[in-house]
């Protein structure tokens, strides 16, 4: 007589499944972004002095990185929404979001030579540095 609670419990199972297939998705799609970004970054490898390949190539491949870390925080939180909540689940999102930003937070200054809250320099300051 109750077909509508009965319902319920099946279509959370079904959202629930949807819900972590999609954030899988996102996370493939942030490993492709990094994979690709280090293919591509190796055109800088020819050409130019060696100085200036090194750099421009560390360059390309921390901003892939970058881009391809902010991604896979996405896919976690949406993972996160999928999984029965609990303090251990949301620990764990915390960790990895943690690790992951402090990840960002050194490709920043790997790449452009200054913290990510920090104000961004002219191009005359930086090549006095």
């Amino acid at each position: 007589m109750n077909s509508a609670a009965d319902h319920a419990p099946a279509f959370e199972t079904a959202a629930s499944q949807w819900i972590l297939l999609v954030g899988v998705g996102i996370e493939i799609f942030g490993v492709f972004i990094i994979v690709v970004g280090i293919i591509w970054s190796a055109r800088y490898l020819f050409g130019r002095n060696a100085a200036s390949r090194y750099d421009s190539y560390k360059i390309s491949i921390g901003r892939s990185l970058l881009l391809g870390l902010e991604v896979l925080v996405a896919a976690d939180i949406v993972k996160t929404i999928a999984i029965e909540l609990t303090f251990v689940s949301l620990g764990l999102l915390a960790g990895l979001v943690v690790v992951r930003t402090f990840l960002s937070w050194t490709l920043t200054l790997e790449i452009e030579g200054r913290w990510p809250w920090q104000p961004d320099q002219p191009e005359s300051a930086r090549e006095g540095h």
